[in-house]
């Protein structure tokens, strides 16, 4: 439904119509209270603890907790249960105040005296947690925070004067169902885009032979040989681009790819394109040679040894020094060498040989003298082949977990009233 006053959100669930209730958060809130000052350890043993750490925006992280000792008393007003909603006291300025609704297992936590509880009266706690962390909201708890950008606090009390919007009980239950599903569902693809990864980690361990060896712990069925130890140099070409001053950068023309560009490809990020003349473009390229399908390009400066596959013959050009250039040739599998520089044994080598200051560096020279064991070609196919169906699937997790943010994001915008 569109939006038709001040006072409702631009898309709402059919069969509401009311207008929403402008309140204070103090009119809502029966009591807030601080928790234990009982200090917790790591000992896992005893009654979990929540820190204002496992607290963040709209949910809790407990993947590390600390434990009260096991012969503590733990009051019962330090107790968390279901539908609680805590807020930190303490953090940093741009964290202080964060806030969730407690969705886990009910009695089993206690909570320390950095956070705070509120409980309500009539006020549906899962819709709080999504109406406090909306923008609105952000911005009023950070206007009542005190300190510096590094330690901030922020009073229970000074949160009474907040205002904001609020339907009737059965719409406010409505809304936080249906952020709680997207919560869900973005869990969901969270936890496979980890799975995925740490399954890719251990791949990479598997089937690229550690070192001093000569063949990995897993491979397909029909290769036996050992695999055999090279330089880049003897395997193919490594080449640099010409120079190309930043001045004869364009807003159009011919792709001019750096480091960022690799890393933005890497990340699924967007970054400030460059581009060059076509002419200038026929020029290198007549001197360095063109960039082809399957050549590979490999970071030489700022996040050094990230490979990117050269996806078809279409012009495209290279930053000098700051993007490495490994021609293609019948003797390589462009995925298996692209997969190489993510496993274990090229990270140990570039470890020992990259300059590391400010900015680490790994030269043409340093690329030409890089070992890798290396298997017949057909071996290659299949091992590049496969880590490219991994590395497909872990991308579809992260576009769909991208997408989900996205919507949660702008229904939150859509859904309370600002």
């Amino acid at each position: 439904m569109a939006k038709k006053n001040d006072n409702t959100p631009a898309i709402r669930f059919n069969g509401f119509d009311d207008s929403w209730e402008q309140r204070k958060l103090g009119e809502d809130i029966v009591s807030i209270q601080t928790g234990t000052n009982l200090l917790g350890s790591e000992s896992n043993k005893g009654t979990p603890l929540l820190k204002m750490g496992n607290i963040q925006r709209g949910y809790f992280d407990t993947s590390k907790l600390e434990f009260l000792d096991e012969n503590e008393t733990v009051e019962n007003e330090n107790i968390v249960y279901l539908g609680d909603f805590f807020f930190n006291t303490r953090n940093t300025m741009e964290l202080v105040g964060k806030g969730a609704t407690w969705r886990g297992e009910s009695g089993k936590y206690a909570f320390n005296s950095n956070i705070a509880r509120f409980k309500f009266k009539d006020i549906d706690t899962i819709f709080f947690n999504y109406l406090y962390n909306t923008e609105d909201m952000t911005n009023q708890i950070h206007s009542r925070a005190t300190g510096t950008t590094s330690v901030a606090a922020i009073y229970p009390k000074a949160l009474e004067t907040i205002t904001y919007f609020v339907p009737l009980k059965n719409e406010q239950t409505k809304i936080g169902a249906f952020f709680a599903h997207i919560d869900t569902l973005i869990t969901l693809h969270q936890r496979k885009c980890d799975t995925l990864q740490k399954f890719k980690k251990s791949m990479l361990q598997k089937m690229f032979p550690q070192n001093g060896e000569s063949v990995p712990k897993i491979r397909f069925a029909g290769f036996t040989d050992n695999w055999e130890q090279r330089k880049f140099s003897e395997l193919t070409e490594i080449r640099s681009a010409s120079r190309v001053h930043k001045e004869e950068w364009q807003s159009s023309g011919v792709p001019f790819y750096r480091s960022s560009d690799v890393m933005a490809a890497l990340n699924g990020t967007e970054n400030e394109k460059a581009f060059i003349s076509e002419e200038l473009y026929k020029k290198l390229s007549a001197v360095s040679g063109k960039l082809e399908k399957g050549d590979v390009l490999v970071t030489g400066g700022g996040s050094v040894g990230k490979p990117y596959i050269v996806p078809n013959n279409e012009p495209l050009y290279t930053k000098d020094a700051d993007l490495l250039w490994i021609k293609n040739n019948e003797n390589l599998d462009p995925y298996f060498v692209y997969t190489f520089f993510f496993s274990p044994t090229f990270t140990d080598y570039l470890n020992s040989v990259s300059h590391v200051g400010t900015i680490a560096h790994y030269t043409i020279t340093q690329l030409g003298e890089t070992p890798i064991a290396l298997p017949c070609v057909s071996e290659q196919q299949k091992i590049g082949a496969y880590f490219s169906h991994l590395d497909n699937l872990i991308t579809l997790h992260q576009r769909k977990l991208e997408k989900l943010k996205n919507i949660k994001k702008s229904m939150l915008e859509k859904m309370f009233v600002q």
